[in-house]
């Protein structure tokens, strides 16, 4: 089963699904989707749609330069059996696996090192555009109207025993 990638976004073309598309040179762009052939039609660049691979590997959104997962790929050569090379292989899976885990993390606050100033000064604007909404402590100490008032609920025993078989 042969699986081919997508020309436009880089995902898997299974066998019986997706478009071929040869070109007069006899180039051949294989496309998952008609989302992708129909992109490719317009002549729109992989790299500047949002949602494609390429996109999120040029700006860094994507861990597909991570040299870790050149470790799991499958290799199609036997290999002999080595007691000493197994369980140093063992104990390098275990290393790369938190090299991984690691470099994750890193990644992932990379990304999110902007956020929280963001979101502030997107608050402050909201702040200084609804500044006309809120009132000042003071006005609501002297005007009780303007607070939401306390209701007390007494709840009996007999009820709360009645109320015990249903939450088993």
């Amino acid at each position: 089963m042969r699986l081919e990638k997508c020309w436009f976004c880089s995902s898997t073309v299974y066998p019986g699904h997706g478009i071929q598309f040869v070109r007069n040179d006899a180039k051949i762009f294989r496309f998952c989707r008609s989302k992708c052939h129909k992109n490719f039609k317009m002549k729109r660049n992989p790299r500047k749609v949002k949602w494609t691979k390429a996109y999120r590997r040029l700006n860094g959104k994507d861990m597909t330069q991570d040299s870790t997962f050149e470790f799991e790929r499958k290799r199609n050569r036997p290999e002999r059996y080595d007691r000493n090379l197994a369980e140093n292989t063992l104990k390098a899976i275990k290393k790369i696996d938190k090299i991984r885990v690691a470099r994750e993390e890193r990644h992932h606050s990379k990304r999110m090192v902007g956020k929280k100033s963001k979101e502030r000064k997107e608050a402050g604007v909201e702040l200084e555009q609804g500044i006309h909404m809120i009132k000042a402590p003071s006005v609501l100490a002297q005007d009780q109207s303007l607070t939401l008032p306390k209701i007390k609920v007494k709840v009996s025993q007999a009820q709360s025993e009645k109320n015990q078989p249903m939450e088993e």
